[in-house]
């Protein structure tokens, strides 16, 4: 019998509607292979069912988890987009409950982000028999040295119940710590890429983000995902990142209590940067929340990559004001192609507050340059409907947008994800929130996104769909695409602004 199955749930219809078929990316479980690998480290045996990678219906997951037959089954819901964690909620209780209604015995765990932001929300569902609290790595270890039901009071860093006299208790233990950084390569030692499904070589059942790939589908896969750190040192007030780092069960906890960083030995990144050009990957998501912040470490990173003549296609995360002109050559000759910049907004005000004056006002306009200076492609982000937004400033950040005509952008209606300041502010002030996992999602059909102080929510998401087509229907933003990358690429563009989303809270 296998210790512990790692389930990673298809929500990727509900999420991404019809982008799901061929635009949006499939992304590596990267927590599942983390604690897969940190467990076979311990002696435990472990598999991976990726029923999103495998697009599985819910009936042939419950039969390959009863063929699996594991000691425990773990729904890991991180993902790599900030909402991820909980929009994965959705199909992770629908699978949870069929499991049950077809009478496997098998217990069932939550661990991820929106587990760690609202552990016993999760826990009082029926089908749900434990949670992992905050990453879960050490309280993992010690529920598979049990035996899964005895002294559970005992188990440091799990959530469990207690039924009594026809009443559940739900009872959340004192939580680990996360792992430590100076334990971070013994005890979260790889990922375990074996255990992952194929189709002919390792990967290949994952796709980059379309642009990643230069907007050519052939090139998309095999993809893979890596951090070399863990966290972030901000506290902007719409992220919850930093939320699986929690060791306070109290109320009303949130991200900007548990925020910073940790960081794997550079030679731990070697070794698995190795591995996956061994296995004749070559487009790679460094998925730090910071990568581009501690030269200590990302600077022996790229050279080892230049001096190993790896042929990565790589992108990874900035903040405007964190960019070092000096190091960007060194990141194009390592095959660091893409930058994704959080401009978030276009005025000054409405950044300065959403990150707590954390952002070091700089000139957008001359940072994009220089990046583009040394031919790499900027992906900007921005969030429309924040507290203080108006539609004048909302327009300000969509003609900032169009002014800087990156080679892509994201678009995003603010929401106040589980976890995150905003989360918290909204429950004590009593607004309005999403009631389903899906409403939290920004892509789904009945998303709800945040009503600001001046805008409705449903003006909110109108806007951000419209700005969406602008910006991608845009003949300067075409014709960029057309130039850096060729016309087919262009018309694959032309294509995707033909998906047009159906939003229930715009009738349509």
């Amino acid at each position: 019998m296998v210790d512990v199955l790692f389930v990673t749930p298809n929500s990727s219809q509900r999420a991404y509607q019809d982008l799901a078929k061929t635009f949006s990316a499939i992304e590596p479980p990267t927590w599942s292979l983390l604690l897969a690998e940190s467990c076979r480290s311990k002696g435990f045996s472990v598999a991976i069912l990726d029923a999103d990678a495998e697009r599985l219906a819910i009936d042939d997951c419950v039969t390959r988890i009863n063929e699996i037959n594991p000691r425990l089954i773990l729904f890991v819901l991180y993902g790599q987009n900030p909402n991820s964690g909980t929009t994965s909620m959705i199909g992770a209780i629908e699978l949870a409950n069929h499991i049950k209604e077809c009478d496997l015995i098998n217990p069932i765990a939550f661990v991820g982000s929106h587990t760690s932001a609202l552990p016993k929300e999760v826990l009082a569902y029926n089908s749900v028999d434990f949670v992992l609290l905050n990453e879960g790595t050490y309280a993992l270890h010690n529920l598979l040295r049990s035996d899964l039901s005895s002294d559970l009071d005992k188990i440091k860093g799990i959530g469990f119940k207690i039924y009594e006299g026809g009443k559940i208790n739900l009872i959340l233990n004192d939580p680990e710590y996360p792992v430590p950084q100076e334990r971070m390569d013994l005890d979260l030692p790889g990922y375990a890429w074996d255990l992952l499904p194929y189709k002919s070589r390792p990967l290949d059942m994952y796709r980059a983000h379309f642009w990643h790939a230069g907007f050519n589908h052939e090139k998309r896969t095999p993809f893979a995902a890596i951090y070399t750190s863990l966290g972030c040192q901000f506290a902007c007030s719409f992220c919850m990142i930093n939320i699986v780092n929690r060791i306070d069960n109290s109320d009303n906890v949130n991200a900007s209590n548990s925020k910073g960083m940790r960081f794997w030995s550079v030679e731990w990144v070697k070794k698995e940067l190795k591995k996956l050009a061994n296995m004749g990957v070559e487009t790679v998501r460094i998925s730090d929340e910071m990568f581009f912040l501690n030269k200590k470490y990302y600077r022996p990173i790229l050279q080892s990559i230049i001096d190993n003549e790896y042929k990565f296609n790589m992108w990874t995360y900035s903040r405007i004001d964190t960019v070092r002109e000096d190091a960007l050559e060194l990141f194009k000759k390592s095959g660091v192609n893409w930058l994704a910049l959080g401009v978030e907004a276009g005025n000054q005000l409405v950044r300065q507050e959403v990150s707590k004056g954390s952002f070091k006002e700089v000139n957008i306009r001359d940072i994009c340059k220089q990046i583009n200076n040394y031919d790499i492609n900027i992906i900007s982000n921005f969030i429309f409907g924040f507290p203080e937004d108006n539609f004048e400033t909302m327009n300000q950040t969509l003609n900032l947008a169009l002014e800087l005509n990156s080679e892509t952008a994201n678009f995003y209606p603010c929401q106040a994800l589980p976890g995150s300041p905003l989360y918290t502010k909204a429950k004590i002030e009593g607004i309005e929130l999403p009631q389903t996992y899906s409403e939290f999602g920004f892509l789904t059909y009945d998303s709800k996104p945040m009503s600001t102080k001046y805008v409705s929510s449903a003006e909110v998401l109108e806007f951000r769909d419209n700005a969406w087509q602008t910006y991608f229907t845009n003949s300067n933003y075409l014709s960029l695409v057309e130039k850096k990358f060729g016309v087919k690429e262009r018309n694959n563009i032309i294509e995707m602004s033909k998906i047009k989303l159906k939003r229930k809270l715009l009738g349509k």
